[in-house]
C-alpha cells in the first residue's frame, strides 16, 4: 500500500526531530533541548500514524497509547535519581519486547513475504527478545530484587548453545516462510531465554556496558522491524539509536579495557577471585579532620562514585564544595566512564545537585591533575580508583583505566564499610599511607564536614 504524501512527509520530520534530539543529548549544555526534540518527533511521527488509511483497532491503539502515556508520566514524576539505571534498563527493554512483539505478529499473520523481509523481521524479533529478558533481569538487580550474580554450571557453553538454536531456528523460519506456529513458539522462547541466561552471571561492575549493550539491540530490533513494515520513522529512529548504543558500548567497553566478549563470557560477577593480598592497615579519619584538610588544601578533587548516589549525596557534596571555593580552594570533579549503574550516571547527578558543567571532568582530562592535588575526596567509588588495576597482573580489573586518586598527597575515602567494590577485589588504595578512611553514609557525613567547614569560617 502507498502510503499518502502527508503520512510520509510526517515521518521524515519525526525523524529529523529524532537525530537533532540524539545531536542534542551529545552535551550536557543541550540535553534537554534534545530530548524535548526528540519527543516531540515522537508525538508527529504517532499521530501522523492514525493518518494512515484503513487503519483498523483505533480503540486498542487509543487505549494502549493511553495507558502507556500514563504509566511513563507517573513513574518518570515519581522516580529517584538514584533510580534512572534501572528505569532506562526497563525501557531499553519495553523497546526490545515491542519490536519483538511486532516481529511475532506479523509471523503470526504470514505479512512477512519475501525471504529479505521474514529475515528482517526473525533478526528483530531475536535481537528485541535477548534485549527484552536481559533488560529485565538488568532492572532486577539494579532494583535490588536479584541481590547476586547467578552462573549456571558450563555458562558459556549453555550460551553458545542457545545461541547456536535460535540461530538455526530463525534460519529455518526463513526458509519456511511463512513459518508454523510451533516454530515461531519454540523460536522465541529460545530467544527469551538467551537473553535470559546470558545476563544472569552479569555483576554490577559490568552494568553500565551491558545496559548499553541493550540499548543498542532494541535500536536495530526497533530498525529491522521498522523496514517489515515500511515505516521510514522507525527505520531512521532505530539505526541512529542503535548506532549510537553499539558506539556507546565500545566506548564503555573500551574505558575498562575489557573486550565485549569479555564482559558476556567472563564477567565480573561480584565475587572476584585472584589477584595478590593486600598488605596493611586501614587507618581512620574523623570529619573535622577531613574538613581541616581540604579547608587548607591548593586543590581539592572529588570522585564520586555509586555510594553517593545511594546517600542522595549530591547536593551536600555540591554544597561542601562551595563552600571550599569560598574559601579559596580549587575544587573539580573527576568522573570515572563507568562510575555508577549506567552510562553519565555521575555526570547527571552531579547536574541536578547544581554542580557547573566546566567543573566536570572525564578521566584523560583529570588524571594529570592528581599529583598536583592536596586532597582526592572519594565517595563511594572503589573499583575505578584501585590501583591494583596498574599493577597486579593477576587481578581481575588489572588493564582497567581508572582515576589516578592514589597519586595525591592525601586520599579520603568516604565509605560506609570495610567491603569490596562490586568487582569483589580489594582496594589496595585504602591501605596505602597517604589514604584515610571516613566510615558513614555519605550524606550525613558530608553534612558534618559543612557543619565543620562553616565554624572555620
Amino acid at each position: 500500500m502507498t502510503l499518502p504524501i502527508h503520512v510520509q512527509g510526517a515521518w521524515f520530520a519525526g525523524a529529523l526531530l529524532f537525530i537533532l534530539g540524539l545531536k542534542g543529548m551529545s552535551s550536557p549544555s543541550t540535553a534537554r533541548r534534545g530530548i524535548v526534540w526528540a519527543g516531540v518527533g515522537m508525538g508527529v511521527a504517532v499521530l501522523a500514524t492514525f493518518l494512515i488509511p484503513g487503519l483498523r483497532n483505533l480503540g486498542l491503539m487509543l487505549a494502549a497509547l493511553a495507558l502507556g502515556a500514563a504509566v511513563a508520566w507517573v513513574s518518570g514524576k515519581r522516580v529517584k535519581m538514584t533510580d534512572m539505571p534501572q528505569m532506562v534498563a526497563i525501557y531499553n527493554g519495553m523497546g526490545g519486547g515491542a519490536a519483538a512483539a511486532i516481529a511475532a505478529i506479523e509471523f503470526a499473520r504470514g505479512d512477512a513475504h519475501g525471504p529479505v523481509l521474514t529475515a528482517l523481521a526473525t533478526l528483530g524479533a531475536l535481537i528485541g527478545a535477548v534485549s527484552f529478558t536481559g533488560s529485565c533481569i538488568a532492572f532486577a538487580k539494579l532494583q535490588g530484587l536479584m541481590k547476586r550474580a547467578v552462573r549456571l554450571p558450563a555458562q558459556n557453553i549453555v550460551n553458545l548453545v542457545l545461541a547456536a538454536l535460535a540461530l538455526v531456528l530463525g534460519g529455518v523460519m526463513v526458509a519456511a516462510a511463512p513459518p508454523r506456529p510451533e516454530l515461531i513458539y519454540a523460536f522465541f522462547v529460545v530467544a527469551l531465554a538467551l537473553g535470559l541466561v546470558v545476563t544472569l552471571p552479569i555483576g554490577g561492575a559490568d552494568m553500565p556496558v551491558v545496559i548499553s549493550l541493550f540499548n543498542a539491540f532494541t535500536g536495530l530490533a526497533v530498525g529491522f522491524e521498522g523496514y517489515v513494515l515500511g515505516n521510514p520513522a522507525l527505520i531512521i529512529a532505530g539505526i541512529v539509536v542503535g548506532a549510537a548504543g553499539t558506539l556507546l558500548t565500545q566506548l564503555m567497553a573500551k574505558a575498562m579495557n575489557r573486550p565485549l566478549t569479555n564482559i558476556i563470557f567472563t564477567p565480573i560477577s561480584g565475587a572476584a577471585q585472584g589477584g595478590q593480598a593486600v598488605e596493611g592497615t586501614m587507618k581512620e579519619v574523623g570529619p573535622l579532620d577531613a574538613a581541616a584538610m581540604m579547608r587548607y588544601a591548593g586543590k581539592v578533587i572529588i570522585v564520586p562514585g555509586y555510594g553517593m548516589a545511594v546517600a542522595h549525596a549530591q547536593h551536600k557534596v555540591w554544597e561542601m564544595a562551595e563552600l571550599l571555593e569560598e574559601a579559596g580552594v580549587e575544587v573539580k570533579f573527576a568522573i570515572h566512564p563507568v562510575a555508577g549503574r549506567m552510562p553519565g550516571h555521575m555526570n547527571v547527578l552531579l547536574a541536578e545537585a547544581g554542580v557547573p558543567y566546566d567543573k566536570i571532568f572525564d578521566l584523560q582530562e583529570i588524571n594529570g591533575e592528581f599529583p598536583q592535588a592536596d586532597v582526592a575526596l572519594i565517595i563511594g567509588a572503589n573499583d575505578v580508583v584501585n590501583p591494583v588495576a596498574r599493577t597486579d597482573k593477576s587481578s581481575p580489573i588489572y588493564g582497567m583505566p581508572i582515576l589516578d586518586a592514589d597519586k595525591a598527597h592525601n586520599v579520603i575515602v568516604i565509605k560506609r564499610g570495610k567491603g569490596t567494590g562490586y568487582s569483589g577485589v580489594e582496594n589496595a588504595l585504602f591501605y596505602e599511607d597517604n589514604c584515610r578512611m571516613l566510615y558513614g553514609d555519605a550524606q550525613p557525613v558530608a553534612g558534618e564536614i559543612i557543619g565543620h567547614l562553616k565554624s572555620m569560617g
